[in-house]
């Protein structure tokens, strides 16, 4: 079994989503999936480098 990908839903709830970090720590795995779903399309998979790269190009810091 793989470890939950933290730091991937860190980047994502807090950054993209923008959640505060009270936020991010009352969902649970499962509603921050369905969040994902929601906005990125369902994962099949654990994020890989093209699907970072895209994430950032869609959803850039400092704006």
């Amino acid at each position: 079994m793989n470890p939950f990908p933290w730091k991937d839903a860190m980047r994502f709830g807090l950054g993209v989503l923008r959640l505060s970090p009270e936020a991010f720590w009352k969902m649970t795995p499962r509603e921050l999936a369905s969040a994902w779903g929601a906005v990125m399309g369902e994962r099949s998979g654990p994020l890989d480098r093209r699907g970072l790269e895209n994430l950032m190009e869609h959803f850039p810091d400092g704006q």
